[in-house]
């Protein structure tokens, strides 16, 4: 008579696999394994990383899933839902073990970690007992097999996984967050060691890193920027708006400030000088030097061509500003504005000189915080545009700007208030984004240590 196959699942195939309530609903994804190295066993899942509602990760303890099995994971249905944090003695195993470099015991050389299995034993834990690895370079079996043969052991016949090993490679880190949003992944990058930012840092494009870091506190972003090498933080400033990127600048020690802004391109570094020419709390210190700017002859439809584009923000994509000639900043003399929502009124063909908002809305550079928000409140504006003495177009404030001064400095460290009530069900999460954080279940994360 034989006997049932042990139960097992693969960590890094189990990512993805959406996880159930007892009724059959989907209340969240899976996205990371919790294991505990411990001297008695080779590492004890403690729980799972899920992502539910809008991007938010959470702790879901072990004791409170059912049932795992390929393409689902039965869970009773209520978890706390505090965003996820890394205890200390705590690994994920896709984000701190896979490719990670072992020591094969039969002295054969050394092998990547691609995937890692855990088994349930009888008392219901889950271990870690086997490991998917890929032969490296310089094997002593090289000759005799094939260049990035594949193999998978038991982890007895291996050392080194838990060690002083190299990190997971950051590109790896980078593709299995490729999807989140710039203001979702700088909430991750906030909760890695600063050896684990850097790396990821370097992997991730110019546009999207620059993106991150507008998201980031500025002692990280300042962490960052100076962990790359000089040229890649160069290129990263010239990726940045210019009004964020002034704001790294000013951030940033005088020695390495200057030695970026000799780096980028010219014309770049010439708009973040002139934003650092005025003080940070000033509609010239908050303002960007690229808004939506064309001539008055310019047809309706050329305009909401301009708007179109992805790269533009959304503040920005408001306004169209009605300028002379030249049309770049600081430009002639400003003519007006008009609000997308106008240019959807009109003909295509239609200049659009003709329909400029008659208001003339405008701050001075020098115009305190204060006044920049009062403007923009009293005619309902999420674009201001700054113009000097003579009238010229010198830039734009948005309202994101001013939100980024208005709110605390701390404000993107700070947590959601704590729900009422003591758990939440998870079907409810499922139907709604989650709303707030409470303290984690220590109970069940320790449970057996």
């Amino acid at each position: 008579m034989s006997t049932a196959a042990q139960p097992r699942f693969y960590a890094a195939r189990l990512a993805g696999t959406s996880v159930f309530d007892p009724i059959g609903d989907m209340v969240a994804t899976v996205r990371d394994v919790v294991v505990v190295p411990s001297s008695r066993t080779s590492a004890r899942a403690v729980g799972l990383v899920v992502e539910v509602g809008a991007k938010r990760r959470v702790f879901l303890p072990i004791t409170r899933v059912t049932s795992i099995s390929p393409g689902q994971v039965i869970s009773t249905g209520v978890l706390n839902v505090r965003r996820f944090e890394k205890r200390t003695g705590e690994l994920l195993v896709i984000g701190d073990l896979l490719d990670r470099v072992v020591t094969l015991q039969d002295g054969t050389g050394e092998a990547t970690v691609l995937d890692i299995a855990l088994d349930q034993n009888r008392h219901r834990d889950w271990e870690v007992s086997r490991l998917h690895l890929r032969r490296r370079r310089g094997s002593s079996l090289s000759r005799l097999v094939s260049r990035g043969q594949t193999l998978t052991v038991e982890l007895s016949e291996v050392a080194g996984l838990y060690g002083s090993q190299a990190e997971q490679s950051a590109h790896l880190l980078a593709a299995s967050y490729q999807d989140l949003n710039p203001a979702d992944l700088a909430e991750i990058i906030q909760e890695l060691e600063p050896k684990r930012r850097i790396e990821l840092a370097g992997e991730l494009a110019d546009e999207r890193l620059a993106d991150v870091l507008e998201e980031l506190p500025e002692d990280i972003r300042v962490e960052v920027v100076t962990g790359l090498d000089a040229k890649r933080a160069a290129d990263i400033l010239d990726a940045m708006d210019p009004d964020d990127a002034a704001d790294l600048v000013q951030e940033l020690p005088d020695a390495v400030a200057s030695q970026l802004l000799n780096l980028m391109e010219p014309e770049e570094a010439e708009d973040v000088r002139r934003l650092l020419a005025y003080d940070e709390y000033t509609a010239g210190g908050m303002m960007t030097t690229e808004p939506l700017v064309v001539a008055p002859e310019t047809p309706v439809a050329h305009c909401l061509a301009m708007i179109s584009r992805e790269a533009i923000h959304a503040a920005l994509a408001s306004t169209v500003h009605v300028c002379r000639s030249p049309l770049e900043t600081p430009t002639g003399k400003l003519l007006g504005i008009v609000h997308f929502q106008q240019l959807l009124r009109e003909r295509p063909d239609r200049p659009v000189g003709e329909i400029i908002d008659q208001d003339k809305v405008a701050v001075d550079p020098r115009a305190p915080l204060s006044t920049v928000t009062r403007e923009m409140a009293t005619y309902n504006l999420v674009s201001i545009p700054v113009v000097d003495d003579d009238g010229r177009l010198l830039g734009a404030v948005t309202v994101d700007d001013v939100l980024d001064h208005v709110l605390p400095d701390d404000w993107r460290e700070q947590d959601e208030p704590p729900p009422t009530t003591g758990q939440i069900d998870l079907s409810e999460i499922a139907r709604a984004t989650a709303r707030s954080g409470e303290e984690d279940d220590r109970t069940d994360r320790t449970k057996g240590d």
